[in-house]
């Protein structure tokens, strides 16, 4: 299976793009990154799937796009699995502590699991991991750093039908 990638220019730096030609693979901080990128082939075409994908993150920095319409896959186990897929059914704009995401699991008890699983999501913004905060309302636990989830969502909220900042 070929692995293509390239980078974009974000407003809060650069991300790698990774993908083959049916799934995008990863999204990534470069400078947050903190595990090993896969191997990556070099090839002189992007597949169609990465502009639609950078397109598509363009749209989501201007706050035309609210969702994201991509093929993705992760590697993960069944819970990470279920986590990342909880995660996406956290409105724009809006957030939820780790504990209401354990709870949504089906235990609060989880929440640790949660958590962990939620900081080892490599979509990045296609996967709103960042939308989960600390049950006091504050921001912790983001692998992009935390100044970036505070824009993240800022920057949702703006366009939101709530306006405004929250943090």
């Amino acid at each position: 299976m070929e692995i293509y990638t390239t980078y974009y220019n974000s407003p809060l730096g650069e991300i790698e793009i990774s993908a083959t030609n049916e799934h995008i693979m990863s999204i990534m901080f470069k400078d947050a990154e903190k595990k090993p990128s896969p191997s990556l082939t070099a090839s002189d075409s992007i597949p169609e799937i990465i502009a639609n994908a950078t397109t598509q993150l363009n749209e989501y920095f201007q706050g035309t796009r609210k969702s994201f319409e991509l093929p993705f896959s992760q590697d993960g186990t069944e819970f990470q699995q279920t986590v990342w897929n909880e995660l996406l059914r956290i409105p724009f704009g809006e957030t939820i502590s780790y504990e209401e995401l354990a709870i949504c699991l089906g235990d609060k008890n989880k929440i640790r699991a949660a958590a962990s699983a939620n900081g080892l999501n490599k979509l990045n913004i296609l996967i709103p991991c960042h939308r989960v905060i600390g049950k006091n309302g504050k921001l912790v636990g983001y692998g992009g750093d935390l100044w970036r989830k505070k824009w993240l969502i800022n920057h949702e909220f703006k366009f939101s039908e709530k306006k405004g900042r929250l943090f």
